[in-house]
């Protein structure tokens, strides 16, 4: 797995300062960091609404579930085909260990970008909220808004300047144009139709006030070995081969390798992009990557099921016992030191 930093130690250094020497212009910037359902019902959930945003009431569809092989699904997402992942309470625990993970890669920063008093912030996929609701404690008088697919993984208490919205990402952005300080998009290859890519920067140029900033956090799930040692034969390799046909036409799972040529296109400036190898348990001899490692191992080890579960059976037609087999190899590759996997 590797989140698209070459392994020059300058550029890592610059990285870990989060590059707090730039200068804001007058256009907007791009900073791309390559790198359950409890059967809660509408009223349960906190969806707040911003009249200034024209939010409506919740749609009772987005909390329809249906299962797969154990594991819960939205419903909406798998008919249109938006979001292809469980969103159950084992699939939240995940999302919150691979958020602790980046704030372990990011030192505990937030927003990459030199932004003080931010007034607007966008988290465009907020999950569980986690990133959005720390945001919004420490940026008290910033409106936070968070859209997201599904309603159902967020904070049960939110501070008042969050607003966490359902909407799927491969809709047009209703929000007014030049509108955000900052839009974050994070990990959402998965999310994001193949066709949407070009329109998706566009859109998010779109709200971007003239001068902002825009982060981007994707990974590329294409583990390779820091010794050569993992080939092709390998189930880890497998896997990736596997996950990335399984998604073919649909998710561009190398979106994370195309990110600083789609911000340019789309009209963005001055974009910073760095790749930072993430490795799959604690077998680097620096303590910091190995501090990495050690907490991204569980992350890992479930995100090899989770993403895997539903478009290796449903749209490679690949016998469930056979995938949990490939998963068991898998994870016994992705914990080997000796292989040592980013």
């Amino acid at each position: 797995m590797e989140c698209l930093l070459p392994d020059d130690p300058v550029l890592r250094d610059l990285f870990r300062r989060v590059l707090s020497d730039l200068v804001v212009p007058n256009s907007p910037l791009g900073f791309i960091t390559i790198w359950q359902n409890r059967n809660r019902t509408a009223e349960d959930i906190k969806m707040t609404t911003h009249a200034e945003e024209g939010t409506a009431a919740l749609d009772t569809t987005f909390l329809e579930t249906t299962i797969y092989h154990n594991r819960v699904f939205q419903s909406y997402a798998i008919d249109n085909l938006a979001y292809l992942v469980p969103i159950d309470e084992e699939e939240e625990e995940r999302l919150h260990i691979m958020h602790n993970v980046f704030r372990m890669i990011f030192e505990g920063r937030l927003i990459f970008a030199p932004i003080d008093r931010p007034r607007r912030i966008l988290d465009l996929g907020h999950g569980t909220g986690s990133w959005a609701l720390e945001v919004a404690e420490l940026h008290g008088r910033c409106e936070v808004i968070g859209i997201d697919i599904c309603p159902t993984m967020q904070p049960q208490e939110m501070p008042a300047n969050l607003y966490l919205q359902v909407d799927d990402v491969n809709r047009r952005f209703s929000f007014n144009p030049h509108h955000f300080d900052l839009v974050q998009s994070r990990m959402m290859a998965g999310a994001v139709h193949t066709n949407r890519w070009a329109q998706y920067m566009r859109d998010m140029l779109r709200v971007t006030r003239p001068g902002g900033w825009c982060q981007m956090i994707e990974l590329y799930h294409n583990f390779q070995s820091d010794n050569g040692t993992l080939t092709p034969d390998h189930a880890l390799s497998q896997w990736s081969a596997r996950y990335i046909e399984s998604m073919e036409g649909l998710k561009d799972l190398r979106a994370a390798t195309r990110l600083p040529n789609l911000m340019r296109e789309a009209g963005f400036v001055d974009v910073e992009s760095r790749m930072i190898p993430l490795p799959t348990c604690a077998w680097s001899s620096e303590q910091r990557d190995s501090e990495i490692g050690a907490a991204n191992r569980e992350n890992v080890q479930r995100l090899l099921n989770t993403l895997a579960i539903f478009p290796f059976t449903e749209r490679l037609n690949i016998p469930i016992q056979d995938v949990h087999l490939l998963i068991a190899q898998a994870r016994l590759e992705a914990d080997n030191p000796a292989f040592k996997v980013s």
